[in-house]
């Protein structure tokens, strides 16, 4: 395989790899198609409940491919959204699962949650909870 030479890049879909693994894992799910659903729809749900600095500023600690799905089919004049409640949030996420719905949504999104607080640093984790109301604040913590 042919390689740019940018670490970054050349890395990118190993450590995607790797996130979809852990969710897998965690969830004991086998299906990582699944696992992305879940991984991008929280990604999406997280970004517009923020501020589009506060998403700006989050989205810049996530590696590259992962930034990739996070700003995909982002619209900032969108954002934050309202209602912006816990219940909101799950039922945004777990619209997503059509097929195979989700069983515990709350579970999946706070695995989601789980991996971004040990992918990431903790300043920002905390950051981005404390930009949540307090239901869903406490799916970070």
């Amino acid at each position: 395989m042919k390689t740019t030479g940018v670490m970054t890049l050349d890395h990118a879909p190993q450590v995607v790899a790797e996130w979809l693994n852990l969710l897998c894992e965690d969830l004991h799910w086998s299906e990582k198609g699944r696992a992305h659903i879940l991984l991008r729809e929280t990604l999406h749900a997280v970004r517009d409940y923020l501020t589009v600095d506060e998403a700006a500023d989050f989205a810049a600690q996530l590696p590259v491919l992962v930034r990739g799905i996070y700003y995909g089919d982002w619209v900032p004049s969108r954002t934050p959204v309202h209602p912006r409640g816990k219940d909101d949030f799950l039922d945004r996420v777990a619209s997503a699962f059509v097929e195979k719905p989700l069983y515990d949504p709350e579970r999946a999104i706070t695995a989601v949650f789980d991996l971004l607080r040990r992918k990431l640093s903790a300043g920002e984790i905390e950051q981005v909870a404390r930009a949540m109301r307090k239901p869903l604040r406490d799916l970070w913590l």
